[in-house]
């Protein structure tokens, strides 16, 4: 691995134009549950339950919905950005960065110091809360200590619509402008550099490969196969933390 390392290290240095993408395997370092993996939420609760024209349309799953959030929020608060995160938040300031593509919801790359401007959330946020209709925001804290109490979250007090966490259900458009300024950096960029993703959830994971067919170098660092390693100039099978460490060191920076 050391040679690997060694040439991402040489690649993000000559690099004008580098863009990172997150997925899963780099927060569940921090301690993150893995929706997917075993033992994970989806084994606790229902997708099929989760869709955003369900939460919309039915108050059962509504209530599963929010359920879902209170343990989220009760197992994520106080998670701590790793040094991948770090790492990331580090080459941004140095000027290497164009930007952050994230899968993730967790803000633990704001956490680690990433510009919140240069940090593209696909699949949106879970610190936040807004009305459908109207855009109106509840801090989550507040809706998280209604249902610890086990009270409801009612409607919207402006327009009585209905608050939902800004996150991207199932079924639901991700954020239009923020798509489009991800494609925008895939398209442009001379690096690019998959971390913690399987690559496998669309649209995003369209992103690499926009990339990687645009010119630009695909760098893949993941402890498993992805369906794009034969796009890519570089695979780095690994722990996201421990690589980036890695290239940092050889770097010189840490």
């Amino acid at each position: 691995m050391k040679e690997k390392v060694a040439l991402l290290a040489r690649l993000l240095k000559e690099s004008n134009r580098t863009v990172f993408f997150s997925g899963a395997g780099i927060s569940t370092e921090s301690g993150v549950p893995d929706f997917r993996s075993p033992g994970g939420i989806w084994d606790r609760f229902d997708p099929d339950e989760m869709t955003f024209q369900r939460f919309v349309s039915e108050v059962k799953c509504r209530r599963s919905y929010w359920e879902l959030f209170r343990i989220c929020w009760k197992e994520f608060d106080g998670v701590l950005p790793n040094p991948a995160h770090k790492a990331i938040a580090e080459l941004e300031k140095l000027g290497k960065l164009e930007g952050v593509i994230t899968q993730n919801v967790d803000g633990l790359h704001q956490a680690a110091g990433s510009s919140p401007d240069r940090v593209f959330e696909l699949h949106g946020t879970m610190w936040e809360i807004r009305c459908l209709q109207c855009g109106r925001d509840m801090p989550w804290k507040e809706a998280h200590e209604k249902l610890e109490r086990g009270e409801e979250i009612e409607n919207c007090p402006g327009c009585g619509g209905l608050y939902k966490p800004a996150t991207i259900a199932f079924g639901q458009s991700l954020p239009l402008e923020t798509l489009r300024q991800a494609q925008e950096l895939s398209v442009h960029c001379e690096l690019f550099v998959s971390v913690g993703s399987s690559l496998v959830v669309y649209p995003a994971a369209r992103l690499p490969e926009v990339a990687a067919k645009s010119g630009g170098k695909l760098v893949i660092i993941n402890m498993e196969k992805t369906p794009l390693d034969d796009l890519a100039h570089l695979i780095i099978r690994g722990r996201a933390g421990e690589v980036m460490s890695e290239v940092m060191r050889e770097m010189g920076l840490w």
